[in-house]
């Protein structure tokens, strides 16, 4: 509001200078006053009226109209400036009355001259001297009056009269003036607080539709969604042509039209769903945003995204973005880092993390029948390290792992869960072809510090065990694989573990 009385009041002061430009003008033009006097004195209209008041009445216009330009020139917006204008107009009447020159109705132009400054003190200063200028050209003229009509007996009947008319034209004419100097005023103000507004909501819409511009070149398609006046804008257009929808009949904008079209097949429910413009409202009521990532054939990955940009007091969102933006390299990274984090980096075998998320996806939704645990352990990695150092033993474990994962292959996921020691969930109808596959693959394993790689293998199944749980398998797999470390130390005549 502050701001808006501020800008009202610097809009007054520029109308000001308009009001004293064109003023200026009127007192030029007075200048031509004097030619006509003069015609009318030789036409015989004026026959109390000489030549030197047409020279007199020129020379007081040239000079007030110089005096008010000087005035325009150094303070256009002052006030004063405005009062001398006026002033010199009542000036120049009053010299032409007691000039015997009768301009009656004149002397009101003043006063509603006043009104164009849009300034009630301004109006009250020219109703003021207007009235007293009346009253003392009244009485200064008033013998020359009564010489020429017989219808008053002496100088202050004729006075009385004249002066009770003017005072009672003068009352309408303040009333009046106010009236309409109060409504253009308050005309004025509400007009250009209308104009603040809308100059405002357009700078507003300028920013937000900048900010949106800046918006299309991040995006591979923006869309403005208006749901007042229900059209689609592609602000990646050049045009940026508005096209109708309808929410009631339409399910979907003419660039999810274009867009479904290249969904992978099994995404496209979830796609036309996330893109139902007559639910999108509600599904972003008192939402910023809300967003999904879908697969296009051709590009890859890209997420979708509705932004609000305009909502009501309920939080029901009027304007809309639509964005999409391929976003599948940033998949690939993404995906690439949950790797990572599921990966060990020694082996490049899924890490201990990640099997135990998968008992968790297990214990949920139970196991197939040909499911089976295998459990890993390598043989005397202590003595490697102890003697040759922890390359050499870290280049046991790396052969370890390869041996897994090359003879379960693609049947199933190995897992590194310690220093030495491995776990495999696979799916497979014959477990011990695989225990063999390993094992003759350790046996033909070598190393650059080591010669083979000795490993214990056992493993358990759910076929025949229909109670099974997956933590069961694993205990009971790692039994086996300790039994089988067991037989290996005797056999190599080890007295205990290392």
């Amino acid at each position: 509001m502050e701001r808006t009385t501020t800008e009202y009041t610097e809009f007054k002061l520029r109308n000001r200078i308009k009001v004293n430009r064109y003023l200026n003008y009127v007192l030029w033009f007075f200048a031509i006053a004097a030619p006509a006097i003069a015609a009318g004195i030789k036409a015989g209209f004026f026959h109390d009226v000489t030549y030197a008041t047409c020279v007199n009445t020129f020379i007081i216009v040239v000079v007030l109209s110089a005096i008010h330009l000087i005035l325009f020139k150094k303070f256009p917006m002052s006030i004063v400036t405005s009062l001398f204008a006026l002033t010199a107009v009542n000036v120049l009447l009053v010299y032409m009355d007691y000039s015997n020159i009768s301009i009656y109705m004149t002397w009101f132009l003043v006063p509603l001259l006043s009104l164009l400054f849009c300034d009630s003190f301004i109006f009250g200063y020219a109703v003021v001297l207007n009235y007293v200028l009346m009253v003392i050209t009244t009485v200064i003229s008033a013998p020359y009056h009564l010489q020429i009509r017989a219808d008053y007996d002496d100088v202050a009947s004729y006075a009385a009269d004249v002066l009770g008319g003017f005072t009672i034209e003068t009352l309408v004419m303040v009333a009046s003036g106010f009236i309409i100097l109060k409504l253009t005023m308050g005309y004025y103000s509400e007009l250009f607080d209308q104009y603040t507004v809308i100059r405002d909501q357009q700078r507003s819409m300028n920013e937000k539709m900048e900010i949106l511009d800046s918006m299309a070149e991040i995006y591979d398609n923006v869309n403005l969604i208006d749901f007042v006046e229900n059209t689609e804008t592609s602000l990646r257009d050049p045009e940026q042509k508005k096209h109708a929808i309808h929410p009631g009949a339409q399910t979907h904008t003419l660039m999810n039209q274009r867009i479904k079209e290249r969904i992978m097949p099994d995404q496209l429910e979830a796609f036309l769903t996330f893109t139902d413009i007559g639910t999108v409202r509600s599904r972003l009521k008192n939402k910023k945003l809300i967003s999904a990532e879908f697969i296009d054939v051709v590009s890859g990955w890209f997420r979708a995204q509705y932004i609000t940009v305009e909502s009501s007091p309920e939080g029901v969102p009027s304007v809309v973005i639509y964005t999409t933006r391929n976003v599948d390299e940033e998949k690939r990274r993404e995906e690439n880092l949950v790797r990572i984090a599921m990966t060990d980096e020694m082996t490049r075998l899924f890490n201990r993390r990640s099997y135990e998320e998968d008992l968790i996806e297990h214990r949920r939704n139970g196991l197939s029948e040909d499911i089976v645990l295998f459990s890993l352990d390598v043989d005397g990695l202590k003595p490697v390290n102890d003697t040759n150092g922890h390359a050499a033993g870290d280049e046991l474990i790396r052969g370890a792992a390869d041996c897994l994962a090359l003879s379960i292959g693609n049947s199933g996921k190995a897992y590194r869960t310690g220093g030495d020691e491995f776990i495999a969930v696979v799916h497979t109808n014959d477990p011990e072809k695989i225990r063999e596959s390993i094992m003759e693959r350790s046996h033909a394993w070598r190393g650059q510090y080591s010669e083979r790689v000795s490993v214990s293998v056992g493993y358990a199944a759910k076929k025949g065990r229909p109670d099974a749980s997956i933590d069961d398998l694993e205990h009971d797999a790692d039994a086996d694989m300790y039994k089988e470390k067991e037989k290996h130390y005797r056999e190599k005549g080890i007295a205990r573990r290392q």
